[in-house]
C-alpha cells in the first residue's frame, strides 16, 4: 500500500520533527494535538527547522512554503477520515497510549496503519486495544528525528506482515534507514543503550572517576557525546521511563544506578531544564549541588576500576542476548549502534568490536566483574557457546562474522 497522506499525534519535540519529516518528503500531513496553543507550538518548532535548511542555503524561502503547506493542523479527529497511516507520537505512558489507539481505531479508516513511535512500550498491548490489531506497528524515530536516519520498525504478535513491508517502504520514502526489529521491552538500541548509560552512573557514584572524565574517555573512544552529556540532551524523565520499562521484564540487571533517583528527586532532568548531572548557563559545568551529591555516594560504594571497556562490554553482552532471542539480526545490530546512537565508524560497530577485541577477551573479563560487582555483569550464554566453539572473533576468522 503506498502512503498517500500520514498524519502525526502528539506536537511535542519528536511529534513535531517526524512531522516536519514527513512533510520535507512532499506527503500530506494531519497534525494534532490536545488544544491549539500545542499545535501552534509543534509548527513553530517545524518552522525552526526549516528555516534552519533556509540559512545554510539549502532551500528556498519558497520551497520552504511549500512544504508547510502540505500540514494540516487540527485539535480534531474528525480529520482522520481518509488518512493512511497515522504516527502516534505522544507521552510515554502505556494508559495515555492506549486511550490514543481507541481513539484512532474509532476515527481513521479501516485499511489505516497505526504506527507507535514509543521507545519501549509494548506493540502487542497497543494493537490489543484496537480491533486492527495487525496494523499496529512501532515506528521509533530517534530524536532529532527530522537528523537521525535510523527507525526501528516493530511488529506485534498479531501485526501483518503487509503491515510491516508497508512501513518499512514508507520509512524509506522518508529517506531514512529503517531496521526490522522483533519486539522486545526497549526494542534493540534502547535495550543496548541503558546498560552502557546504567554502567557509567555506577562508576560515578562509585567515585571510580569523575563525571568530566567518563564523559571525556567515552569521545575519545569515538562517541559523538558522552554518557552524561546524552543522558541530559535525551530528558532524565525520557531515561528513567525507558529503564523503568527494562526493569519490570529484565530484573536485576536492568537495576538503575542509585545517581538516577536523586537527580530524579532534585529535578535534575537535564538540558531543557538547565540542570542535570550538568549544569547549563553561560558555561557547562558541574554545580556545587551534584559535587556534594556525588561526594556521599561514594561513602555508600567501594571503588571499583574505570574503564571504556566496563562501558561498552555490557552492551557487547546485551546485544548477544537479543541475537538469542531473536530480536534483530547481527549486521541490523551493528547498523542500529552505529546510526542510532553514533558507535564509532571506526570500530565497524558494536559486533565487529567485539570480534576485534576477542570474545574469549570479553567473556574473561564479565566474569571477573560479575564476581566483584554482581550479576548484572553475568555473560549471555549466547557468548560462552561460542567461545566454547572457538568462534572468538577476528582472530579465529569467525565470531559474530565471518572472515575470510
Amino acid at each position: 500500500m503506498y502512503i498517500y497522506k500520514a498524519a502525526v499525534v502528539g506536537a511535542g519535540a519528536m511529534g513535531s520533527e517526524i512531522a516536519q519529516t514527513i512533510s520535507y518528503s512532499g506527503i500530506p500531513v494531519i497534525f494534532k494535538d490536545l488544544n491549539e496553543h500545542l499545535v501552534q507550538s509543534g509548527l513553530k518548532r517545524i518552522r525552526e527547522i526549516y528555516e534552519g535548511r533556509v540559512q545554510k542555503g539549502k532551500m528556498t524561502t519558497e520551497e520552504v512554503e511549500s512544504k508547510i503547506v502540505l500540514i494540516r493542523p487540527t485539535t480534531s479527529y474528525a480529520d482522520f477520515k481518509e488518512i493512511d497511516i497515522v504516527i502516534e507520537a505522544v507521552f510515554e505512558d502505556i494508559g495515555v497510549k492506549k486511550n490514543v489507539f481507541q481513539e484512532l481505531d474509532r476515527a481513521c479508516p479501516k485499511s489505516a496503519i497505526l504506527a507507535s513511535n514509543t521507545s519501549a512500550l509494548s506493540i502487542s498491548q497497543l494493537g490489543a486495544t484496537t480491533a486492527r490489531p495487525e496494523k499496529v506497528i512501532g515506528m521509533h524515530f530517534f530524536y532529532p528525528a527530522h537528523v537521525m536516519k535510523l527507525v526501528e520498525i516493530i511488529p506485534g504478535l498479531e501485526t501483518s506482515e503487509e503491515t510491516v513491508t508497508d512501513v518499512t517502504s514508507f520509512a524509506e520514502s522518508l529517506r531514512k534507514l529503517p531496521i526490522r526489529v522483533n519486539e522486545c521491552a526497549g526494542f534493540l538500541v534502547n535495550r543496548l543503550l541503558m546498560p552502557y548509560l546504567n554502567e557509567a552512573s555506577y562508576a560515578l557514584q562509585e567515585g571510580s572517576t569523575g563525571l568530566q572524565e567518563i564523559d571525556r574517555a567515552m569521545v575519545e573512544f569515538g562517541f559523538p557525546m558522552g554518557p552524561f552529556t546524552l543522558v541530559d540532551t535525551l530528558g532524565l524523565e525520557v531515561c528513567h521511563s525507558v529503564v523503568k520499562t527494562l526493569l519490570e521484564e529484565y530484573g536485576e540487571r536492568m537495576k538503575p544506578a542509585e545517581i538516577w533517583g536523586h537527580l530524579q528527586t532534585a529535578g535534575r532532568y537535564g538540558m531543557k531544564r538547565g540542570k542535570g548531572f550538568y549544569t547549563y548557563g553561560e558555561k557547562i559545568e558541574v554545580d556545587e549541588e551534584m559535587k556534594s551529591l556525588l561526594q556521599n555516594l561514594s561513602k555508600k560504594y567501594p571503588k571499583q576500576p574505570f574503564s571504556v571497556e566496563r562501558m561498552i562490554f555490557p552492551m557487547i553482552n546485551e546485544a548477544a542476548l537479543c541475537l538469542q532471542e531473536g530480536i534483530g539480526r547481527a549486521g541490523d545490530i551493528d547498523l542500529a549502534m552505529l546510526t542510532g546512537i553514533g558507535f564509532p565508524p571506526s570500530k565497524q560497530g558494536l559486533l565487529h568490536f567485539a570480534d576485534q577485541v576477542g570474545i574469549d577477551v570479553i567473556v574473561r573479563q564479565l566474569d571477573v566483574w560479575s564476581f566483584q560487582m554482581g550479576g548484572r555483569f553475568w555473560p549471555a550464554p549466547l557468548l560462552r557457546r561460542m567461545t566454547k566453539a572457538n568462534r572468538l572473533g577476528l582472530k579465529t576468522k569467525k565470531g559474530f562474522f565471518t572472515y575470510s
